[in-house]
Protein backbone atom coordinates (compact mmCIF):
# COMPACT_ATOMS: atom_id res chain seq x y z
CA UNK A 1 0.00 0.00 0.00
CA UNK A 2 1.00 3.63 -0.45
CA UNK A 3 3.28 5.26 2.07
CA UNK A 4 2.60 8.98 2.40
CA UNK A 5 5.26 11.52 1.53
CA UNK A 6 5.76 14.40 3.97
CA UNK A 7 5.42 17.68 2.08
CA UNK A 8 6.09 20.11 4.91
CA UNK A 9 5.81 20.47 8.66
CA UNK A 10 2.81 22.40 9.97
CA UNK A 11 4.15 22.88 13.49
CA UNK A 12 4.02 26.59 14.40
CA UNK A 13 2.63 27.36 10.91
CA UNK A 14 0.23 30.31 10.87
CA UNK A 15 -3.30 29.91 9.53
CA UNK A 16 -2.75 32.03 6.41
CA UNK A 17 0.20 29.92 5.28
CA UNK A 18 -1.75 26.74 6.00
CA UNK A 19 -4.65 28.00 3.87
CA UNK A 20 -2.23 28.85 1.05
CA UNK A 21 -0.77 25.33 1.12
CA UNK A 22 -4.25 23.81 1.08
CA UNK A 23 -4.62 25.19 -2.43
CA UNK A 24 -1.75 22.99 -3.67
CA UNK A 25 -3.76 19.79 -3.58
CA UNK A 26 -7.04 18.05 -2.79
CA UNK A 27 -7.56 17.43 0.92
CA UNK A 28 -9.86 15.16 2.87
CA UNK A 29 -12.55 17.80 3.37
CA UNK A 30 -12.53 18.52 -0.39
CA UNK A 31 -13.36 14.94 -1.38
CA UNK A 32 -17.07 15.05 -0.50
CA UNK A 33 -17.48 18.47 -2.14
CA UNK A 34 -15.98 17.21 -5.41
CA UNK A 35 -18.29 14.19 -5.23
CA UNK A 36 -21.28 16.53 -4.79
CA UNK A 37 -22.01 15.20 -1.28
CA UNK A 38 -21.15 18.27 0.82
CA UNK A 39 -23.79 20.55 2.32
CA UNK A 40 -21.24 23.31 2.77
CA UNK A 41 -19.22 23.46 -0.44
CA UNK A 42 -19.79 22.78 -4.15
CA UNK A 43 -17.32 21.40 -6.74
CA UNK A 44 -17.12 24.87 -8.27
CA UNK A 45 -16.20 26.38 -4.90
CA UNK A 46 -13.35 23.86 -4.53
CA UNK A 47 -12.22 24.64 -8.08
CA UNK A 48 -12.09 28.38 -7.35
CA UNK A 49 -10.02 27.74 -4.21
CA UNK A 50 -7.50 25.61 -6.04
CA UNK A 51 -6.93 28.09 -8.88
CA UNK A 52 -6.62 30.98 -6.42
CA UNK A 53 -9.83 32.73 -7.45
CA UNK A 54 -11.58 32.35 -4.09
CA UNK A 55 -10.54 34.62 -1.22
CA UNK A 56 -8.71 33.04 1.69
CA UNK A 57 -10.91 32.58 4.74
CA UNK A 58 -10.33 35.65 6.89
CA UNK A 59 -11.58 33.98 10.04
CA UNK A 60 -13.05 30.71 11.18
CA UNK A 61 -16.76 30.45 11.80
CA UNK A 62 -17.85 30.08 15.43
CA UNK A 63 -18.49 26.36 14.88
CA UNK A 64 -15.09 25.81 13.26
CA UNK A 65 -13.37 27.86 15.97
CA UNK A 66 -14.77 25.78 18.80
CA UNK A 67 -14.27 22.61 16.78
CA UNK A 68 -10.55 23.40 16.72
CA UNK A 69 -10.47 24.20 20.44
CA UNK A 70 -12.34 21.00 21.34
CA UNK A 71 -10.19 18.77 19.10
CA UNK A 72 -7.87 17.98 22.02
CA UNK A 73 -10.85 17.18 24.26
CA UNK A 74 -12.28 14.77 21.68
CA UNK A 75 -8.89 13.09 21.16
CA UNK A 76 -8.34 12.70 24.92
CA UNK A 77 -11.82 11.26 25.45
CA UNK A 78 -11.26 8.82 22.59
CA UNK A 79 -8.06 7.59 24.24
CA UNK A 80 -9.79 7.30 27.62
CA UNK A 81 -12.65 5.21 26.22
CA UNK A 82 -10.64 2.97 23.88
CA UNK A 83 -7.30 2.70 25.61
CA UNK A 84 -5.61 3.66 22.33
CA UNK A 85 -2.86 6.24 22.52
CA UNK A 86 -2.79 8.97 19.89
CA UNK A 87 -0.26 11.49 18.65
CA UNK A 88 -0.35 14.57 16.48
CA UNK A 89 1.23 14.52 13.03
CA UNK A 90 2.34 18.07 12.32
CA UNK A 91 2.66 17.69 8.55
CA UNK A 92 0.94 17.91 5.22
CA UNK A 93 1.09 14.39 3.78
CA UNK A 94 1.03 13.52 0.08
CA UNK A 95 0.13 10.37 -1.87
CA UNK A 96 3.34 8.97 -3.43
CA UNK A 97 1.72 8.25 -6.80
CA UNK A 98 -0.91 10.99 -6.94
CA UNK A 99 0.78 14.11 -5.50
CA UNK A 100 -2.39 16.22 -5.79
CA UNK A 101 -3.96 14.01 -3.04
CA UNK A 102 -2.90 15.49 0.30
CA UNK A 103 -3.87 15.05 3.93
CA UNK A 104 -3.58 17.06 7.12
CA UNK A 105 -4.71 14.48 9.67
CA UNK A 106 -5.93 15.17 13.21
CA UNK A 107 -4.23 12.26 15.02
CA UNK A 108 -2.46 8.94 14.36
CA UNK A 109 -2.86 5.89 16.62
CA UNK A 110 0.45 4.90 18.21
CA UNK A 111 1.58 1.38 17.29
CA UNK A 112 -1.05 0.89 14.57
CA UNK A 113 -1.57 1.80 10.94
CA UNK A 114 -4.72 3.71 11.82
CA UNK A 115 -5.67 7.34 12.35
CA UNK A 116 -8.27 9.43 14.14
CA UNK A 117 -10.52 12.20 12.88
CA UNK A 118 -11.98 14.44 15.61
CA UNK A 119 -15.32 16.20 15.09
CA UNK A 120 -17.90 18.27 16.92
CA UNK A 121 -21.54 18.35 15.85
CA UNK A 122 -24.72 20.21 16.73
CA UNK A 123 -27.42 18.47 18.75
CA UNK A 124 -29.65 18.91 15.68
CA UNK A 125 -27.37 16.55 13.73
CA UNK A 126 -27.40 13.69 16.24
CA UNK A 127 -29.63 11.60 13.96
CA UNK A 128 -26.82 11.42 11.40
CA UNK A 129 -24.68 9.49 13.91
CA UNK A 130 -27.20 6.94 15.16
CA UNK A 131 -26.43 3.23 14.92
CA UNK A 132 -23.63 2.43 12.52
CA UNK A 133 -24.25 5.54 10.39
CA UNK A 134 -21.46 7.96 9.54
CA UNK A 135 -22.31 11.03 7.43
CA UNK A 136 -21.11 10.49 3.85
CA UNK A 137 -18.76 13.53 3.79
CA UNK A 138 -16.85 12.21 6.83
CA UNK A 139 -16.79 8.66 5.49
CA UNK A 140 -15.16 9.92 2.28
CA UNK A 141 -12.76 12.08 4.31
CA UNK A 142 -11.54 9.04 6.23
CA UNK A 143 -11.19 6.94 3.06
CA UNK A 144 -9.23 9.80 1.47
CA UNK A 145 -6.82 9.80 4.42
CA UNK A 146 -6.38 6.04 4.08
CA UNK A 147 -5.70 6.48 0.37
CA UNK A 148 -2.94 8.99 1.11
CA UNK A 149 -1.36 7.20 4.07
CA UNK A 150 -1.90 3.60 3.02
CA UNK A 151 -3.40 2.88 6.46
CA UNK A 152 -5.87 0.05 7.00
CA UNK A 153 -8.48 1.84 9.11
CA UNK A 154 -9.48 5.21 10.50
CA UNK A 155 -11.38 6.09 13.63
CA UNK A 156 -13.80 8.97 13.81
CA UNK A 157 -14.83 10.48 17.15
CA UNK A 158 -17.48 13.15 17.53
CA UNK A 159 -18.76 15.25 20.43
CA UNK A 160 -22.46 15.91 19.76
CA UNK A 161 -24.19 18.86 21.36
CA UNK A 162 -21.37 19.22 23.87
CA UNK A 163 -22.60 16.24 25.95
CA UNK A 164 -22.77 13.09 23.82
CA UNK A 165 -19.65 11.24 22.64
CA UNK A 166 -19.60 8.77 19.76
CA UNK A 167 -16.67 6.95 18.20
CA UNK A 168 -16.69 4.57 15.25
CA UNK A 169 -14.15 2.69 13.20
CA UNK A 170 -14.00 3.00 9.40
CA UNK A 171 -12.28 0.10 7.65
CA UNK A 172 -10.32 0.66 4.47
CA UNK A 173 -12.52 0.15 1.40
CA UNK A 174 -10.47 -0.33 -1.78
CA UNK A 175 -13.50 0.21 -4.01
CA UNK A 176 -14.22 3.63 -2.49
CA UNK A 177 -10.53 4.53 -2.54
CA UNK A 178 -10.21 3.73 -6.24
CA UNK A 179 -13.35 5.80 -6.85
CA UNK A 180 -11.78 8.73 -4.98
CA UNK A 181 -8.49 8.43 -6.87
CA UNK A 182 -10.34 8.49 -10.19
CA UNK A 183 -12.66 11.32 -9.10
CA UNK A 184 -9.86 13.50 -7.73
CA UNK A 185 -7.55 12.75 -10.67
CA UNK A 186 -10.22 13.87 -13.09
CA UNK A 187 -10.94 17.00 -11.06
CA UNK A 188 -7.29 17.98 -10.75
CA UNK A 189 -6.08 17.09 -14.26
CA UNK A 190 -9.17 18.05 -16.27
CA UNK A 191 -10.31 21.09 -14.32
CA UNK A 192 -7.73 22.60 -11.95
CA UNK A 193 -4.61 22.23 -14.11
CA UNK A 194 -6.16 23.52 -17.39
CA UNK A 195 -8.42 25.92 -15.41
CA UNK A 196 -11.62 24.55 -16.92
CA UNK A 197 -14.50 24.93 -14.45
CA UNK A 198 -16.54 21.83 -13.57
CA UNK A 199 -20.20 21.68 -14.54
CA UNK A 200 -22.12 24.66 -13.22
CA UNK A 201 -24.60 24.05 -10.44
CA UNK A 202 -26.98 26.22 -8.43
CA UNK A 203 -24.43 27.23 -5.81
CA UNK A 204 -23.34 30.80 -5.08
CA UNK A 205 -19.87 29.77 -6.25
CA UNK A 206 -21.18 28.94 -9.74
CA UNK A 207 -23.21 32.15 -9.90
CA UNK A 208 -20.27 34.30 -8.83
CA UNK A 209 -17.88 32.54 -11.19
CA UNK A 210 -20.10 33.30 -14.18
CA UNK A 211 -20.43 36.93 -13.08
CA UNK A 212 -16.67 37.25 -12.86
CA UNK A 213 -15.98 35.44 -16.13
CA UNK A 214 -18.59 37.30 -18.17
CA UNK A 215 -19.40 40.58 -16.35
CA UNK A 216 -20.78 42.33 -19.45
CA UNK A 217 -22.10 41.14 -22.79
CA UNK A 218 -21.13 42.29 -26.26
CA UNK A 219 -23.92 44.65 -27.46
CA UNK A 220 -26.20 43.14 -30.12
CA UNK A 221 -24.14 39.95 -30.22
CA UNK A 222 -25.72 36.55 -30.91
CA UNK A 223 -24.60 32.93 -30.91
CA UNK A 224 -26.14 29.59 -31.81
CA UNK A 225 -26.65 27.34 -28.78
CA UNK A 226 -26.14 23.54 -28.84
CA UNK A 227 -29.09 21.13 -28.84
CA UNK A 228 -28.61 20.59 -25.12
CA UNK A 229 -29.94 24.12 -24.57
CA UNK A 230 -33.47 23.06 -25.55
CA UNK A 231 -33.45 20.32 -22.91
CA UNK A 232 -32.10 22.71 -20.27
CA UNK A 233 -34.78 25.28 -21.12
CA UNK A 234 -37.54 22.67 -20.82
CA UNK A 235 -36.16 21.64 -17.43
CA UNK A 236 -35.93 25.30 -16.42
CA UNK A 237 -39.57 25.96 -17.30
CA UNK A 238 -40.69 22.89 -15.36
CA UNK A 239 -38.57 23.93 -12.36
CA UNK A 240 -40.13 27.42 -12.46
CA UNK A 241 -43.63 25.90 -12.39
CA UNK A 242 -42.68 23.70 -9.44
CA UNK A 243 -41.08 26.67 -7.69
CA UNK A 244 -44.23 28.77 -8.17
CA UNK A 245 -46.43 25.96 -6.85
CA UNK A 246 -44.15 25.50 -3.87
CA UNK A 247 -44.12 29.27 -3.25
CA UNK A 248 -47.92 29.39 -3.32
CA UNK A 249 -48.10 26.47 -0.92
CA UNK A 250 -45.63 28.16 1.47
CA UNK A 251 -47.65 31.40 1.34
CA UNK A 252 -50.89 29.50 2.00
CA UNK A 253 -49.51 27.71 5.07
CA UNK A 254 -47.95 30.91 6.42
CA UNK A 255 -51.22 32.81 5.97
CA UNK A 256 -53.20 30.14 7.80
CA UNK A 257 -50.81 30.38 10.74
CA UNK A 258 -50.95 34.20 10.65
CA UNK A 259 -54.75 33.99 10.81
CA UNK A 260 -54.44 31.86 13.94
CA UNK A 261 -52.13 34.45 15.54
CA UNK A 262 -54.31 37.44 14.72
CA UNK A 263 -53.10 40.39 16.80
CA UNK A 264 -50.79 38.19 18.92
CA UNK A 265 -47.09 38.30 18.05
CA UNK A 266 -46.24 34.87 19.43
CA UNK A 267 -48.09 31.56 19.35
CA UNK A 268 -47.12 28.38 21.17
CA UNK A 269 -47.84 25.00 19.56
CA UNK A 270 -47.00 21.58 21.06
CA UNK A 271 -43.61 21.39 19.31
CA UNK A 272 -43.02 24.87 17.87
CA UNK A 273 -43.16 28.58 18.62
CA UNK A 274 -44.64 30.75 15.86
CA UNK A 275 -43.94 34.49 15.67
CA UNK A 276 -45.37 37.31 13.57
CA UNK A 277 -43.66 40.37 14.98
CA UNK A 278 -44.01 44.04 14.17
CA UNK A 279 -40.75 45.48 12.84
CA UNK A 280 -40.13 49.15 12.04
CA UNK A 281 -37.35 50.03 9.59
CA UNK A 282 -36.34 53.39 8.15
CA UNK A 283 -35.65 53.61 4.42
CA UNK A 284 -34.86 56.48 2.10
CA UNK A 285 -37.74 57.51 -0.14
CA UNK A 286 -35.82 57.69 -3.42
CA UNK A 287 -38.73 59.17 -5.35
CA UNK A 288 -39.21 62.03 -2.88
CA UNK A 289 -35.46 62.64 -2.65
CA UNK A 290 -35.11 62.85 -6.43
CA UNK A 291 -38.05 65.26 -6.62
CA UNK A 292 -37.19 67.58 -3.73
CA UNK A 293 -33.39 67.42 -3.79
CA UNK A 294 -32.37 66.35 -7.32
CA UNK A 295 -28.78 67.66 -6.93
CA UNK A 296 -28.20 65.49 -3.85
CA UNK A 297 -29.90 62.51 -5.50
CA UNK A 298 -27.67 62.81 -8.60
CA UNK A 299 -24.54 63.29 -6.50
CA UNK A 300 -24.99 59.93 -4.74
CA UNK A 301 -26.26 57.87 -7.66
CA UNK A 302 -23.98 54.90 -8.27
CA UNK A 303 -24.12 53.11 -11.63
CA UNK A 304 -24.67 49.36 -11.34
CA UNK A 305 -23.79 47.07 -14.23
CA UNK A 306 -25.30 43.61 -14.37
CA UNK A 307 -26.66 41.15 -16.90
CA UNK A 308 -30.35 40.20 -17.02
CA UNK A 309 -31.13 36.61 -17.99
CA UNK A 310 -34.30 35.66 -19.87
CA UNK A 311 -35.84 32.95 -22.01
CA UNK A 312 -38.69 33.36 -24.52
CA UNK A 313 -40.17 31.19 -27.23
CA UNK A 314 -39.41 31.94 -30.89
Amino acid sequence: MAVAVTVTSTKDMDREMWLQLRRKGIGGSDAAAIAGLSKWKSPVAVYLEKIGQAPLEEAQSEAAHFGTILEDVVAQEFSRRTGLKVKRRYAILQHPDFPFMVANVDRLIIGERTGLECKTASEYLKGEWEGEDIPAPYLLQCQHYMAVTGYSAWWIAVLIGGNKFVHKKVDRDEEIIQYLIQLESNFWNNHVIPQVPPMMDGSDASTNLLKNMYPVGEPASETELPLEADLLIEQLEQAKKEEKAAGNRVAELENRLKAMLGEYETGVASKYIVTWKTITSNRIDNEALAKNHPEIYQKYLKPSVSRRFGVKAV
